[in-house]
């Protein structure tokens, strides 16, 4: 994975963009570790850090504010694509979002969004259901209280 260019795909709006700033910290078959400074700063947080599991369709990101403090860990369904030669990952966000805040609350964000594009043939119906499985797949992890493992990575790095 040297040379290693990861692409944000997004469905809603339509877009393709290079990560060009991110630096990646591990990349293995398992995942890709990196951090980053906001593409669109705002006033409550302006860096984090990702881990991608390559496996388990799921992006997991502390946000944190400018102070450095965590804001939340935000967990996004993705789905994966390396290119011929593995020099090059696009990830495709398949909408649904789950946030965890420190002291454990949790929100399931943009279900609505997966509908609208399920509805309007954004996404298709093999996405829409990975989407759902996968969103389940983390909902169950954190209810059993396993989210510790997944934060791992990022928590190994101090980022």
């Amino acid at each position: 994975m040297n040379n290693l260019q990861i692409y944000r795909k997004r469905i809603i709006p339509p877009e393709c963009i290079l990560l060009k700033d991110d630096t990646i910290i591990e990349a293995n078959d398992e995942m890709i570790i990196t951090k980053w400074q906001t593409l669109r700063p705002k006033d409550e947080f302006n860096h984090g850090s990702s881990v991608y599991f390559l496996k388990h369709g799921v992006k997991v990101s502390k946000f944190y504010r400018p102070d450095g403090e965590l804001l939340y860990h935000y967990c996004d369904i993705v789905d994966y694509e390396f290119s011929e030669d593995h020099s090059k990952l696009i990830v495709t966000d398949l909408l649904a979002d789950v946030i965890i805040y420190p002291g454990g609350r949790i929100k399931v964000m943009d279900l609505d969004e997966l509908a609208d594009a399920s509805e309007h043939d954004l996404i298709t119906p093999s996405q829409t259901a990975l989407a759902l499985r996968q969103l389940n797949d983390l909902l169950t992890i954190i209810d059993r209280d396993k989210f510790d493992k997944l934060q791992a990575p990022l928590d190994k790095y101090d980022l």
